[in-house]
Order: structure tokens, then C-alpha cells, then sequence
């Protein structure tokens, strides 16, 4: 219930911006950003001697072994104090790698810090290449410029990867094009824990990067391969909201197939994109996954792109 509670605090706060592209709104980078500087960054420890740290953008999760550490994301740079005293609470030691999910700031702001501390930082190419260049977010409100070099992510990875932390084995895979088109999920095999980045946002409607190469037919595809690689008892912790299981999984993916459906009927008669948003197509799903970062009518205006 605290967990519930703390998720649905944070997310009230930001689902007033909806993440529309409109001047009538605060930026929604600097918002969430100024979240990770006011909020907590909790612990919540599963098994295996894995974690979930939040309140800082994006989830990480950390796996902790006796010669340090193994971290899936970064989280904001403007939490680092925070995230250092979690994983100090975790007895982590030195954080040797860091997996970068996708490329958005959420989830990568950090890689300065653990890099300058000593990780490797592991990406896709297209993460690193996202990370090297100007690119505007305009559902962000935000123009993000290169990173310095320095920055990047050091571990270029090109095709999936088979590792050993920890006592613990650990599969590092790409997607296709999905959310982005540089999505990583991280399965720690003895845990049974899936680490999917933004490809899973749990009880909420999802932020599609189309100018990242991410697609809502992507997005579909992406949580089928979720619920190939989970099985009935898999901890499956999403970029977004509380830790989940194959069966939120299944109830995000359905809900993703159904909006697709509902808004390609209305397209295929020739309604514009604000025809389509005003019909609300998705007024009955709203309730459930419209009351946290995107509203219903933005995530209408995302799928139209696609269809």
C-alpha cells in the first residue's frame, strides 16, 4: 500500500502536464526534474539480491554482489546524492556496470557521475548515437544537445550479450524498434527478474518516441516480447510505475492493441488526427491509464503517427 501510495503521489503531480506539446504548460523536462530534485529516491529490495530505486525519472534497478555492483539505468544527474545514499543503504560498493535502457534523460542523465566514478556505461549504438547529437523532444518541450564524450556510455552493444555478476547470470537483449530504436532489456536468470526500461510502463499509457524511431506497432511488438521472456512468477520491473507481473504485462499489451484498433478505424475514414482526439477513443481506458504522465488524448495523438 506505501508503494501504491508513493506511485500514485508522484504521478498526480505530473499527470497535470500531460506531456502536451503547448506553450500553456510548464516543460514537462523541467518538471520532472525539479520532482527528482524534491523527491525521495526509495529502496525497494526483491529477490535475489536485487533492487528498485525510484524517484528519479525513470526506474533503476540495481543487482548487488560482493565485488560491487550492477545498475540497469541512471536515473536524473540532479539525484545523485539520493541515488549514492540508496545504494549506500544496499551496501552496493562500487557500481561496475550501468545498462542504459534507451537513451532518454530519464534513464541516462546519470551516466556522467557513474562513469566518472569508474562503470561501464553499456548502450546500443543508436542510444549512443541519440546521445551524441542535438535532438528536439517536442512533446518535452525540450531540445536536448550533445553530450560531452566524456559522458557517453564507454560499451557499445551492438547484439545481445550473455553476462556473469555476482553470482548471477544475466542477458542483456535488443528489441526492435519499439519505445525507441535503441531498447535493451536486462533478465537476471537466477532471480527471474526482467528489467524491461520504457517498453513497460505499469498502469499507464506509455510515451512512444517517434522521433527516437520508436512506433505504436513497435510498442506492440515490444511487449510481446516481454511476455515471451516472463514466466507466471517474474518480477518485472517497467521503466515507469510499481513492479509488475506477466499479467500486467498482458493487460498493458491488450490495452495497446486495442487503442491501435480504435484509432486506425477512425483514421481509415479519413478523420484527421484532431478529429480523432476529439472522438476520445480511449474516454473508457482513461480512468486506469490516463492518470499519470500521458493523458489519454497525447497518447491518441501518438498512436494516429503510427497508423
Amino acid at each position: 500500500m506505501v508503494r501504491h501510495l508513493e506511485w500514485k503521489r508522484t504521478f498526480t503531480v505530473l499527470a497535470a502536464l500531460s506531456l502536451a506539446p503547448c506553450s500553456a504548460y510548464a516543460s514537462p523536462y523541467s518538471t520532472i526534474n525539479a520532482a527528482a530534485v524534491h523527491d525521495p529516491v526509495t529502496v525497494e529490495r526483491l529477490r535475489g539480491g536485487i533492487a528498485i530505486l525510484t524517484g528519479s525519472g525513470g526506474n533503476i534497478s540495481v543487482l548487488v554482489g560482493t565485488d560491487g555492483s550492477f545498475m540497469v539505468d541512471a536515473g536524473i544527474a540532479v539525484s545523485r546524492q539520493k541515488i549514492e545514499t540508496a545504494l549506500k543503504s544496499l551496501d552496493s560498493g562500487m557500481v561496475r556496470f550501468v545498462v542504459n535502457t534507451h537513451w532518454h534523460w530519464d534513464h541516462a542523465d546519470g551516466n556522467a557521475w557513474l562513469r566518472a566514478s569508474g562503470a561501464t556505461i553499456i548502450a546500443d549504438p543508436h542510444t549512443i548515437g541519440k546521445l551524441s547529437r542535438t535532438v528536439r523532444v517536442e512533446e518535452w518541450e525540450h531540445t536536448f544537445p550533445p553530450i560531452p564524450k566524456a559522458s557517453l556510455p564507454t560499451d557499445a552493444l551492438p547484439r545481445d550479450r550473455v553476462m556473469h555478476f555476482g553470482g548471477e547470470g544475466i542477458s542483456i537483449r535488443h528489441y526492435r524498434p519499439g519505445h525507441t530504436d535503441g531498447d535493451l532489456s536486462v533478465y537476471f536468470w537466477h532471480a527471474d527478474v526482467l528489467a524491461t526500461g520504457d517498453t513497460f510502463w505499469n498502469g499507464m499509457y506509455p510515451f512512444i518516441d517517434y522521433i527516437g524511431g520508436g512506433s505504436i506497432d513497435g510498442a506492440i511488438r515490444a511487449a510481446n516480447e516481454n511476455l515471451a521472456l516472463a514466466g507466471e512468477n517474474t518480477q518485472v520491473i517497467p521503466g515507469h510505475g510499481p513492479l509488475g507481473d506477466r499479467a500486467q504485462l498482458t493487460e498493458f499489451r491488450d490495452m495497446l492493441v486495442s487503442v491501435r484498433a480504435r484509432v486506425a478505424a477512425l483514421k481509415s475514414k479519413g478523420q484527421s488526427e484532431s478529429d480523432v482526439v476529439a472522438a476520445k477513443p480511449t474516454s473508457d481506458l482513461d480512468g486506469k491509464w490516463g492518470q499519470a504522465l500521458i493523458s489519454g488524448d497525447l497518447f491518441t495523438r501518438l498512436v494516429y503517427r503510427g497508423v
